[in-house]
């Protein structure tokens, strides 16, 4: 089963503590390029939540969003500093003595209270254990929708492209039925050529419009090229049908290379019109089944 580089999948996981979100999305790139955005303090579980998509994406490039909302306590915590507190307090009771301000019962709390760094908001300490098992639940949750989607449109891949076999198969068995005539007619047209010039005064030797003909025959002999065809086309087939355990993309993007080789050499070689015209047609399939291999993983 083939697999597009394309897809989006989302998951969702909740408990007494908080909601995690996890969003990944993926488009065509030639290797593997994973990218996460997540608050920064959850930074440490970055590489789990890679590792878990290196498990079942090979090729794309990936990236991974992660939102995490606090439902069960606040994500931050309120420091005191006692030592601190104590330091304002006496250096403030000085002043009131020095000044003979004279508050009786000393800097009252709220005045405490508000002097810098005597409370403060820090964050929350972080079980990385607990946190990094919530993160990852949604990340197999929304890996499991990922995958579908890309087995989806994997399966209309391989369809389209099963039927372009057949096209470029349908178009390979043609020039090979058509092949064996051109030796004939080139002898043909070769005898015609000559007696015109000749006019009756000399006769052609049958064995040496045979002679040209072999050798025209075999500068222009396609039968390679197109056993290499049918290996390729068969190859091709051969990936369609793998059950997507490793990336093919780049495996099939070789083999049409060499079905394009071929086609070119086939229409080099062959020197007549009808093959020609059939071999641009064929190159015309390749080139769709191309754009189409962008597209697999």
């Amino acid at each position: 089963m083939i697999k597009s580089m394309t897809g989006f999948g989302r998951g969702e996981y909740t408990d007494e503590v908080s909601r995690v979100t996890v969003e990944i999305r993926a488009v065509n790139h030639r290797y593997l390029d994973i990218f996460v955005k997540m608050p920064r303090k959850y930074a440490f579980a970055e590489d789990t939540i890679k590792s878990a998509i290196k498990e079942k994406v090979h090729r794309g490039k990936v990236e991974v969003g992660v939102s995490v909302d606090n439902i069960g306590r606040s994500d931050s915590d309120v420091m005191l500093d006692k030592d601190l507190a104590a330091k304002y307090y006496n250096a403030l009771t000085d002043l009131s003595e020095t000044f003979e301000i004279g508050e009786l019962m000393g800097p009252s709390l709220g005045l405490l209270a508000k002097m810098p760094d005597v409370i403060k908001t820090v964050a929350a300490e972080e079980d990385e254990e607990a946190v990094t098992g919530r993160l990852l639940a949604a990340t197999e949750k929304a890996l499991d929708d990922f995958c579908s989607m890309r087995e989806a449109e994997g399966k209309k891949l391989a369809a389209d492209l099963s039927a372009r076999a057949d096209t470029v198969e349908s178009i390979r068995k043609n020039i090979e039925e058509r092949a064996p005539e051109i030796e004939k007619e080139y002898a043909a047209k070769f005898k015609a050529r000559v007696e015109e010039l000749l006019d009756g005064v000399y006769e052609v030797p049958e064995e040496r419009i045979a002679l040209e003909a072999a050798i025209f025959a075999d500068k222009a002999n396609i039968t390679e090229e197109l056993v290499r065809l049918e290996s390729h086309v068969s190859q091709l087939r051969g990936f369609l049908g793998s059950d997507g355990s490793e990336a093919i993309g780049k495996k099939i993007d070789f083999l049409i290379q060499e079905m394009n080789r071929e086609a070119n050499t086939i229409g080099s070689k062959s020197n007549d019109k009808d093959i020609t015209s059939m071999m641009l047609d064929l190159k015309a399939e390749i080139e769709k089944i191309r754009e189409q291999v962008q597209n697999i993983e």
